[in-house]
């Protein structure tokens, strides 16, 4: 049983960390990278297009997955209290409720990296198409 729980408390809490850390540590990259590139140094749309989407499918992926880490850490949690039940026969309610507590927060912070993300990627992803527009203006281009 305790063994189950670091599963849900250090592998999938640890892992939903872990992606927040990436995806933040992406959107500090781009936002860098956006305030400084300089538009005209790119004769091509494409490579100055290439040069601003780069790893931002990171962001979407960290945003679009997350909730489902979080949702399999909250299965195993369940899972785990109905096994601890099953197992002791009658138990206290406060077992019970400590066991969908714990399966619970992992859906909390799988929703919780899930939903900054998904706002950086949107950001991010207008900055890029704000920049793609100005090159265009400067270059003359519809």
């Amino acid at each position: 049983m305790v063994y189950l729980e670091n599963i849900i408390n250090y592998g999938i809490i640890g892992l939903l960390i872990l992606m927040s850390i990436v995806a933040v540590a992406i959107a500090i990259e781009r936002s860098i990278i956006y305030r400084k590139i300089k538009i005209e140094d790119f004769k091509d749309k494409k490579e100055l297009e290439l040069e601003l989407t780069k790893k931002l499918h990171l962001i979407a992926t960290i945003g679009s997955n997350a909730p489902y880490i979080g949702l399999l850490g909250t299965v195993l949690g369940i899972m785990l209290t109905f096994y601890t039940m099953g197992r002791e026969g009658l138990m206290d309610t406060g077992k019970i409720m400590i066991g969908l507590a714990l399966a619970l927060k992992a859906t909390a912070i799988g929703l919780m990296v899930a939903i900054p993300s998904i706002i950086f990627y949107n950001l991010l992803l207008r900055k890029v198409k704000v920049i793609l527009i100005r090159w265009e203006i400067g270059n003359g281009r519809k």
